[in-house]
């Protein structure tokens, strides 16, 4: 960092400095998680529980090129795009180590809930209100033209109440316009949309066309764990499951479930990219699906409070009757005193 509010990455950009971080304010805590390019411990930040993600440096010059680069359109990504559905961002340094704080979800990842409940699946409702959440977070993602490519039940974290999911690790988000051609087997096998593939070998690195598609084929298969609580395609290593999915065009089996819920799965895991829905689709196909199997309680009509004193419409019977006999005044004293103790039932009631 030159000025103290700069990153550099392949191409230069600023980080506005309301989210630059002063290392000297974070504690870190115990780990609670670690990937390939990073760990991330609980902590504090300013008095805040937070998560704060430490990077890898790497070793040789050329990977630290790379996971600075990763770093800087991690970060540029996250203090871009907020939505209730992605894990807050709080801020970054990069100074003396390449730090990423964001709020703390207290419920785990979608990975450890889903194994502590087995053999158990979540009840179908609460499997696509998750699903729900995801898609929200992921059309979000896409109206910012940028590609998560690495959607997985271990990048979604739970609030404490388990009630809600948010989208985390943008360590693989790309612009979808700054190339066209973008870094192949970008994610995790298991998950990964065909497209990612060559179509001879698996040969690390190789560029290959691709779209913001390949996260819809990726929540597909979130969705299948989601509702089934089982790894898909078990059974199978993670690369003989991208291989099974890319050459050979195997999908987890929808045939247990309901035709419209099968549907949704079966169309964001088709082999043409292009064929798949959107996400904005995809949401609208799961609130479908949710208002068939949950559908709202029918609103009860409110009732309608009338005093026992109520005035009778000029033909009921009663009215008939109370103008039969008047006085001089034009009401009988019978009814004007009758009138009067009601008038005081009345009130003693209301009141």
């Amino acid at each position: 960092m030159d000025s103290g509010s700069r990153i550099h990455s392949g191409d230069e950009f600023m980080l506005d400095p309301k989210w630059l971080i002063d290392p000297k304010n974070l504690f870190v805590g115990p780990r609670i998680g670690e990937g390939a390019h990073a760990k991330v411990y609980e902590g504090k930040y300013k008095n805040q529980t937070v998560a704060i993600k430490i990077i890898h440096n790497g070793e040789t010059p050329e990977e630290i090129a790379k996971i600075e680069a990763r770093f800087g359109r991690e970060v540029a990504m996250l203090s871009r795009v907020q939505h209730k559905n992605l894990v807050k961002f709080l801020g970054a340094c990069k100074d003396p180590v390449m730090v990423i704080v964001t709020e703390l979800l207290s419920g785990g990842t979608l990975r450890k809930y889903l194994l502590s409940m087995r053999p158990q699946c979540l009840e179908t409702r609460v499997a696509i209100s998750f699903s729900l959440d995801i898609a929200r977070a992921m059309e979000c993602l896409h109206a910012h033209g940028i590609i998560h490519r690495d959607l997985k039940p271990e990048n979604l974290l739970l609030t404490a109440d388990h009630k809600t999911v948010k989208l985390a690790d943008f360590g693989l988000a790309r612009e979808e316009s700054l190339t066209e051609m973008m870094t192949a087997e970008t994610g995790t096998y298991r998950w990964m949309a065909p497209e990612l593939y060559s179509t001879v070998t698996l040969r690390q690195g190789e560029k290959k066309h691709y779209n913001h598609k390949v996260d819809a084929y990726s929540f597909a298969i979130v969705l299948w764990e989601l509702i089934h609580n089982k790894l898909p395609f078990e059974g199978m290593s993670n690369l003989q499951a991208a291989y099974a999915a890319a050459f050979k065009n195997v999908r987890p089996s929808a045939d247990d479930l309901p035709e419209e819920l099968a549907a949704i799965l079966t169309s964001c895991w088709k082999e043409d990219p292009n064929a798949r829905p959107n996400f904005s689709q995809i949401i609208q196909m799961l609130l479908n699906y949710l208002y068939i199997i949950s559908p709202p309680e029918p609103a009860i009509p409110p009732r309608i409070h009338t005093s026992e004193n109520r005035v009778f419409p000029p033909e009921s019977p009663g009215t008939s009757s109370l103008m039969a006999r008047r006085d001089s005044t034009g009401e009988s004293p019978k009814a004007r005193n009758e009138s009067k103790r009601g008038f005081f039932f009345c009130f003693d009631q209301c009141y």
